[in-house]
């Protein structure tokens, strides 16, 4: 018998069952594909090679901002691509050998729940005293008249050999604003659509404005209020029909389509009461135990922001209860990031999230603007906002817009995490010339003594 069956092998299910095995336990890992799941295979580590091509190329076009005469001739796709499956099958093979070196057997095959002792693979019962779900997301392809036939998923794009020359991005959320920066670096003409008035409508509104902004200068045309009604052929690719604010049609190559629902289907919740949350995904308490007793869900299965850092952090947790303890998890300190040009790091309250908790806030606020190392590099482009209670100076978010802003968010979290106030933040100093300094010079205008910004 196993302690812990978990079932799916992206981020959080290998932590997931790591995690078991160094606390003693028996483990077991099921995953119906290759191990790594999308972050790994087709989302966040891919796109980071994506990103950093985009971003020697920003590099080698402003060079001569800085004295450095250099020709650029172009992107090679293939060399890209190559680059970016061998950095996949390098973290794949590191995966199987920690699982090997921890004793987690791993079995391939689909998994079914038969109870919450018992997992059905390949017609074998797997006896279990707990079960981890850790099945990720799946790719949710609109039901929209033409769609199918355009459309161009964020794995596909990964993969491509040639760029089209034109692309309609639908949605205005992390994933979305991501491709679209990278694609116009490229060269890929770039339109973006989101049916909420703006932008990653889960961010906070400056950070939502400074990403926008910072598109509309690589040349991307953002539509809010606007939605994908239908897509018919055409020359040169296909007629995209826009609704809502601007009605209007547009021809473009490809949709680009990057939405997912959490991956639960063919599991067997129904048969053990296994409830679905509002988002689709499975419903967990605070230990992340589902309705049944025994079984605990992680990751992007249990919908919410889809973060595979977010799924290794739930997967640590969810091991450790499954062995025993009793430990609930910190869902406040989830950060986001964002790899945009300039990037987005977040954690926490945004202020509009605050001000509808009724919560009284206050927000200070450092723009890159006037930062000695940003000067310096000329990226400029961004700002630090804190938000805060100001009765007993709580953080309740930091969100940043700007170089290096989704490492920087890490000591907002840590800042949360030990209940760091304001105050403290704001008593803190960092090496000059960095960004880092940044955080501390908002914390100080929260408090109304920021040093490098002109008077109130």
């Amino acid at each position: 018998m196993y302690d812990v069956v978990v079932i799916g092998g992206g981020p959080g299910g290998y932590a997931a069952s790591i995690r078991t095995a160094q606390l003693g336990g028996r483990a077991a890992m099921v995953e119906a594909s290759i191990i790594g799941g999308v972050c790994v295979n087709s989302g966040c580590i891919p796109t980071k090679v994506w990103h950093r091509a985009a971003y020697l190329l920003t590099n080698l076009r402003t060079a001569g901002d800085f004295g450095i005469k250099a020709a650029l001739e172009g992107l090679d796709l293939d060399a890209l691509k190559s680059r970016k499956d061998g950095v996949a099958g390098d973290i794949r093979l590191g995966m199987e050998g920690l699982l090997k070196n921890n004793g987690v057997e791993l079995i391939p095959g689909r998994a079914v729940l038969k109870s919450p002792r018992e997992v059905e693979v390949a017609g074998k019962i797997l006896e279990t005293r707990k079960i981890i779900l850790a099945t990720g997301g799946t790719l949710a392809l609109p039901e929209t008249p033409g769609l199918e036939d355009a459309a161009l998923t964020t794995s596909q794009a990964l993969d491509l050999t040639r760029l089209p020359a034109s692309i309609l991005v639908w949605g205005g959320g992390a994933i979305e604003v991501e491709l679209a920066a990278l694609l116009q670096v490229f060269g890929v003409k770039v339109t973006l659509i989101e049916k909420e008035r703006r932008i990653l409508p889960r961010e906070d509104h400056d950070a939502s404005q400074r990403v926008a902004q910072g598109l509309r200068e690589l040349g991307v045309e953002l539509l809010t209020r606007c939605d994908l009604t239908s897509v018919t052929p055409a020359k040169g690719g296909f007629d995209a029909k826009l609704g809502g604010a601007e009605e209007r049609t547009i021809n473009v190559e490809r949709v680009l389509i990057s939405a997912r629902r959490p991956n639960t289907a063919g599991l067997g919740l129904n048969g053990l009461g296994i409830k679905l949350n509002d988002e689709g995904g499975i419903q967990v308490n605070d230990f992340l135990e589902t309705t049944a007793s025994g079984v605990y869900a992680i990751g992007d299965c249990t919908g919410g922001w889809m973060l595979s850092h977010a799924a290794s952090a739930m997967a640590v947790t969810s091991a450790e209860n499954a062995m025993g303890q009793t430990k609930k998890f910190p869902f406040h300190l989830i950060s986001r990031g964002i790899w945009t040009i300039p990037e987005v790091g977040a954690v926490g309250l945004s202020e509009e999230e605050a001000e509808k908790q009724g919560r009284e806030v206050e927000t200070g606020s450092f723009p890159y603007a006037i930062n000695g190392l940003a000067m310096a590099r000329n990226e400029m482009a961004g700002e630090v906002k804190v938000v805060f209670d100001p009765e007993f100076g709580e953080i309740l978010g930091v969100h940043i817009v700007g170089a290096g802003a989704t490492e920087l968010i890490g000591e907002a979290v840590l800042a949360m995490q030990l209940e760091g106030t304001v105050k403290e933040l704001a008593a803190g100093f960092r090496v000059h010339p960095t960004y880092s300094e940044a955080v501390v010079d908002a914390a100080r205008d929260a408090l109304g003594w920021a040093l490098y910004l002109p008077k109130r």
